[in-house]
């Protein structure tokens, strides 16, 4: 009787399973910002107030770069690390420390900048 129950369980198992997708086919999960907890639902929330960049990861355009006016980038942290691709076909990038206060030069020539950056809240970092 046992061997029996046991042959049939994974075809009983099966039917459970397609009798319970047919059941529930009308109903839709909940939207993902109900369902998403902490910062995966900060960063959801900031894509949807529609800020594409919530973590500042993406490349950033240089400016004029000159001494008097460098390129600004914006930090949460008294020091960032940047990379700076100094042509447009080069195959390596030229990394350096930018700490705030401080403007710095790339061999290439091109001055940078760091200043003040907003969280994913939109509010400003409290530096330690």
């Amino acid at each position: 009787m046992s061997s029996l129950l046991i042959r049939k369980m994974p075809l009983l198992s099966s039917r459970l399973a397609v009798v319970t997708t047919v059941r529930y086919k009308d109903k839709m999960m909940a939207d993902p910002i109900e369902h998403a907890t902490g910062l995966e639902k900060k960063e959801l929330m900031a894509l949807a107030a529609g800020n594409d960049d919530p973590f500042g990861t993406k490349v950033l355009k240089r400016g004029p770069g000159t001494k008097d006016q460098p390129t600004e980038i914006p930090s949460m942290e008294d020091k960032r690390i940047i990379g700076c691709i100094c042509e447009e076909d080069a195959t390596c990038i030229n990394w350096m420390w930018l700490h705030m206060g401080e403007n710095k030069r790339c061999e290439c020539g091109y001055w940078f900048k760091l200043v003040q950056g907003t969280t994913i809240c939109g509010e400003e970092s409290r530096m330690h």
